[in-house]
């Protein structure tokens, strides 16, 4: 039975190098640290910017490796589709970003089977209180009023072949 040892860590998207904190934990594992790099860039290039856990399987018979790349953090997400780079320091009053319906039902789709929710509106509603404590409005709209909006059917085709309950 092969000898798998696995390293989890936080890499910058398509930024990854051999320096700390990747080549010291696989240097020791004998696998070639810039394939692994290499690979590890290829994967997260659509996370740029964006912290994404990764994990690293190495084989340390044949030295062969698998790289496992999870999702960035919900707030990262949207602080892309915002193009902010935080969330505000006073969400209540005063909103730094803004999302339209449709980023927001790209970023439920992203998370859907990420999550504990089943469906496309009930991730939705987890984004949109993310939207709610980072101070991001959604169609220029406060995040409260927006889900009031689309729960009362105003809006029944944004979230069409998900359920709504």
């Amino acid at each position: 039975m092969p000898d798998i040892k696995t390293i989890s860590l936080l890499v910058t998207g398509g930024e990854a190098n051999a320096g700390p904190p990747l080549g010291p934990a696989l240097g020791p594992l004998g696998v070639n640290v810039m394939a692994v790099v290499k690979r590890i860039n290829e994967l997260t290039a659509d996370y740029a910017g964006m912290r994404v856990p990764v994990k690293v399987s190495v084989n340390t018979e044949n030295k062969s490796f698998d790289v496992e790349v999870g999702l960035p953090t919900t707030s990262a997400l949207i602080a892309k589709e915002a193009k902010v780079s935080k969330g505000s320091g006073n969400p209540k009053s005063s909103p730094i970003g803004n999302i339209s319906s449709e980023q927001l039902v790209k970023l439920a789709k992203i998370k859907l089977g990420k999550t504990y929710s089943t469906s496309i509106f009930n991730v939705a509603k987890e984004i949109i209180g993310s939207c709610i404590s980072m101070g991001i409005t959604i169609d220029g709209k406060d995040p409260r009023q927006f889900l009031e909006e689309v729960t009362s059917g105003k809006d029944n085709n944004l979230f069409s072949g998900s359920e709504s309950n």
